[in-house]
């Protein structure tokens, strides 16, 4: 965790601390609490993911697709005000893993998602996979959980 601390106060330099996520360390999924408006942080997070060369290339719009078909399936409780979950690719990211091993491919696209719960004075949360990969991968793991964290953070600043 230290290590992250200092990655990230060394990528931006102006931050006076790096935000904690609310899971534990060991959760497979990471969740940051935003303290700003979704459309803020969206905006952010795309803008986190372009500056460092990489392409959004598809936007899941869960929130949607799950009020489009509530009546047809039954679902009666609404779970998000708005979720999305954007995806893209790091090439030198995908180049490490598959050295490790060619299946880590199933990893890719990189995936962030954010969400608000139905009541618009909820926080919004920011989430992302700990990668699991095959191999000997135990530092482009790190690398990747650096990479989607210090996305996340500077999303959240």
């Amino acid at each position: 965790m230290l290590k992250n601390v200092f990655f990230i106060l060394a990528i931006h330099s102006s931050a006076l601390f790096a935000m904690d996520p609310v899971t534990p360390p060991d959760s497979p999924i990471v969740i940051y609490q935003g303290s700003g408006g979704y459309d803020d942080i969206k905006a952010n997070l795309e803008l986190a993911i372009t500056d460092r060369g990489m392409l959004i290339t598809n936007t899941l719009h869960i929130s949607d697709m799950l009020e489009r078909t509530a009546a047809d399936t039954g679902l009666e409780r609404k779970l998000y005000r708005k979720a999305e979950a954007l995806e893209f690719c790091s090439i030198l990211m995908s180049y490490k893993m598959s050295l490790a091993h060619p299946a880590n491919l199933a990893i890719c696209p990189l995936t962030i998602g954010l969400y608000q719960g139905p009541k618009d004075d909820e926080p919004v949360q920011v989430v992302f996979r700990r990668p699991r990969l095959l191999g000997e991968a135990e530092q482009v793991e790190q690398a990747l959980v650096e990479l989607l964290d210090a996305i996340v953070q500077e999303a959240l600043e």
